[in-house]
């Protein structure tokens, strides 16, 4: 597609079927990992979708062996993983939080510990037990997803479609109580709110984010997925509403174009949307800069 113009590149493109999955899978992951980043730059537990996407890591490369040992069908090996990875993040999701709630042990110093350790093991189970004959490629593609959202099956879109489905409308349905545990947690149990329940909530879909995560842009880049939406609206809006819908638009945006972008010429998907990402960043804190030099 290198002699192809630009517009002719992307319309060739369309003509993929592994293009098309892609898009609709990257699509509905981004939609969805936009929502909850802005109740976790809030809640200042932007570290935790950092730790966790190292966490989801080291369950992937176990998921691998497993599935080796114990010979699973092929076809079944992108839904094995999900699973095992989506057990293994929830439960550590909720370890995290919690840690980061005890004075005890420091929320940084639980994310340290769980994620280098994770990431440590995880190279470990793949370097002793993997039978790939290309070790590195299949490391690097997990970790900066080179590849990953392109050789999606069928069967795989629709898991990653259905999964953010459900996160997103537990998001839409449960919208009052995030908003309210978001902005005052205290007020919200003296109001009669289970804060503790939504925050395990939260917990949960932001390990189930995660999962999806890492078929779109590695489990190293997932924290640049969750948190450069938010960033980016809240140099523009104010409200919470505003914030919320304007980085839903913008992840999928960003994604839709580092998809198509990264086709045609060839690099990494993970990196190229993430790239966007940062230049949108940029684009909003200019934007922002601009409505501030106009209002005084």
């Amino acid at each position: 597609m290198q002699d192809l113009s630009l517009w002719a590149q992307f319309a060739q493109a369309f003509s993929y079927s592994f293009v098309i999955r892609a898009l609709i899978a990257g699509v509905f992951i981004s939609l969805s990992s936009s929502l909850l980043g802005v109740t976790l730059v809030l809640k200042r537990f932007s570290f935790i979708g950092d730790g966790l996407s190292h966490v989801a890591f080291g369950a992937m490369a176990l998921a691998s062996v497993l599935f080796t040992a114990l010979k699973i069908s092929d076809e079944l090996e992108n839904a094995w993983e999900m699973a095992i990875m989506l057990v293994i993040t929830t439960l550590c999701a909720v370890l995290l939080l919690r840690a980061g709630q005890k004075a005890r042990m420091g929320g940084d110093a639980a994310v340290a510990t769980v994620s280098v350790g994770a990431l440590a093991f995880g190279y470990l189970f793949l370097n002793k037990f993997s039978t790939s004959g290309n070790l590195s490629g299949d490391v690097c593609s997990t970790l900066f997803g080179s590849t990953s959202i392109l050789t999606l099956k069928t069967f795989d879109v629709v898991l990653c479609v259905c999964m953010s489905l459900v996160v997103t409308l537990l998001f839409v349905f449960m919208y009052h109580k995030i908003f309210a545990v978001t902005f005052d947690e205290s007020f919200a149990r003296a109001t009669g709110v289970r804060a503790s329940l939504y925050n395990l909530l939260i917990s949960v879909i932001v390990a189930v984010i995660i999962v999806l995560a890492m078929n779109l842009v590695g489990s190293l880049l997932i924290s640049a997925l969750v948190i450069f939406p938010a960033l980016s609206s809240m140099r523009v809006f104010k409200s919470f509403r505003a914030v919320t819908i304007c980085s839903a638009v913008f992840s999928v945006v960003c994604s839709f174009t580092g998809i198509m972008v990264s086709v045609p010429q060839g690099t990494p998907v993970g990196s190229t949307i993430v790239a966007i990402d940062v230049a949108g960043f940029a684009l909003f804190c200019f934007i922002g800069f601009l409505r501030r030099v106009r209002a005084k």
